[in-house]
This record gives C-alpha cells, structure tokens and sequence, in this order.
C-alpha cells in the first residue's frame, strides 16, 4: 500500500502538483528530504557542479528536436503549485504528436516525449538555478521533462533508470525585455498566489524558451531535483542561456508560496562522486569529421569504475 501512495504521489509531483509532497527548499528542511524519501540520499543525485575541466569532451551526436518550432496543443494550464511554476499542456489533438527528442547520449531508437515544463529561480540575481555552469549560479533555470515513449506512463517511467530526460536551460539578465519570454510572463500575475491555476488563451513554441545555440551541451546521469528524488534521469543541460530582462525577473519574484515570496526554490548542490559528465564538441571544436563518424558512443560509460 505505502508503494502504490508513493507511486501516485510521484505521479501529482511530476504533473505540477507538488504540493502533494510537503517539503522545504530551505537548507535545514532539504537536508531532512531524506526522512522521508530515502531516495534523496542516494550517489546519483542532482544538482551538480558543471565545468568543462572536469568534463569529458567529446564530439556527440547533436540533441534532435522535434516539434520544438510547432504551437504546443491548446489549452495551456499554468500552475503555481506553491514550489514552482509550470506549463502543463493536454494531448486529445491526435493529429499532432507532443514534441519529443532523441540523439545526443541517449539509447538508440528511444524517443523521449515532452511531459510539461518548470522552473527554478532565486530572490536575489546572483542566485536561482540548480545547476551550476563554471562556477556561475544563473538568476534562473528552466526544466523540460521528458518520458521515455517506450513506457506506456510517468508512473512507469519513474521506475526505471532510463524513464526521464530533462533539459536544463539557463536564464541570463539583461536590460531589455525578451518578447519572446511574453507569452508566458503576461499570465504570471493570474496565479500569484499558491494553489492557483489559468488557461492560456494562445499557445506558444518551445523553441522561444530555447537558446539561440544549442551545439553544446553537457550531459550526465542524475535525479530529479525535488523530492521524492528518483535517480532516474538523464540531463542535457545547454551552455548557452536565454536572455531575460529584470523586469520580467522581478515578475516571477511576485508570486506567493502560501507563506511568503515564491522564490528560492532550488536544491543544493550535489556530490558527483563517481559519475562522469560529458561535454558535446563538435569539429568546429578541434575534432573532424571522421573522428565524429568513428564515434561509437554506446562504449561510453556513465560513471568511472
């Protein structure tokens, strides 16, 4: 019985309901995350430190992206679940197939389906992401989740060790606006408080939320960020950032959790311990084509033994 109410629990957390797992982003709370979920704990968890000097680089195959440039299916449900903010989207157009990725590390002939979207940010500039990219903490932090098509479900996905990619996207600040960024931002004053929901009345394209060069990437083996930390996932974290302005910032930093400023909701960073990260280079990098060619990525490991 208590694995099947974990299993349900999993299901609400990763759907936008997070407030169906009660924790707490402050340092003493996440340091008791694993009170209560064991999994928290575990060798492989994220967020990490990223840098390149302590990074595999290699000349990978590129992230293919698909659907990424189509309008995501109406209606659109942004939620203020009290932790984060997220983009949820139905899928009864069956003329249209979610958006899905496939390449980079990942296994041969699995697609990996768009699940919904989130983010992450801090109260201050000099803090918000999760992840860490040379010794740089951006002010923001964007995570596309996406399931492995080859189970039929989250719920499935949960429980194996290839159920999840996740893109990492990194927010850089700026003066002026990023129209781009508007279609989402303009609806943020709707679910200021916690709990609360709205539709979106036009739809929007992935690739807006995307930086401009997507040819490097980092990638390693990790968790999910939150509880109940399920090691399950494979990051694909961008180099480059999307560009914000501090105006569109401070409109994030408007919402409420229920008690006070929704705002700092990062994890702290996480031990690599034995794992490696590997960084695509592509020729343009100092690697030709037939070093590209003769590339057999499935003799690559994960972790060092």
């Amino acid at each position: 019985m208590r694995d099947i109410l974990l299993i349900v629990l999993i299901m609400w957390n990763m759907a936008g309901f997070s407030e169906t797992l009660k924790f707490d982003y402050t340092q003493s709370g996440q340091q008791s995350w694993y009170n209560d979920f064991p999994e928290c704990s575990g060798q492989w968890q994220s967020p990490i430190v990223i840098a390149a000097s302590r990074s595999v680089a290699l000349p990978l195959p590129a992230l293919e992206m698909i659907g990424y440039h189509d309008f995501l299916p109406l209606p659109l449900v942004l939620t203020n679940n009290g932790y984060t903010v997220t983009m949820n989207f139905k899928r009864d157009d069956l003329r249209k197939r979610t958006p899905y990725i496939f390449g980079a590390l990942l296994d041969e002939n699995q697609d990996y389906e768009l699940e919904n979207f989130h983010f992450h940010w801090g109260l201050r500039n000099s803090r918000g992401s999760e992840h860490v990219l040379h010794g740089t903490r951006h002010p923001m932090e964007m995570h596309l989740i996406h399931r492995n098509m080859k189970y039929a479900n989250l719920n499935t996905a949960l429980q194996h060790k290839d159920g999840l990619v996740v893109l990492g996207v990194f927010f850089n600040l700026q003066e002026e606006d990023n129209d781009l960024l508007k279609p989402l931002i303009s609806h943020l004053p709707e679910i200021q408080f916690a709990n609360s929901e709205t539709k979106l009345n036009t739809s929007i394209i992935l690739a807006s939320f995307l930086p401009q060069h997507l040819n490097t990437y980092y990638t390693y083996r990790g968790s999910l960020t939150t509880p109940p930390c399920n090691e399950v996932v494979t990051w694909i974290v961008f180099a480059s950032a999307v560009p914000i302005s501090f105006k569109q910032m401070s409109k994030f930093r408007l919402l409420s959790n229920g008690k006070g400023i929704l705002a700092d909701n990062y994890r702290l960073l996480q031990d690599v311990h034995n794992r490696k990260v590997y960084v695509r280079r592509t020729y343009s990098f100092g690697a030709n084509r037939n070093e590209i060619n003769d590339l057999d990525i499935s003799t690559l490991k994960w972790y060092y033994e």
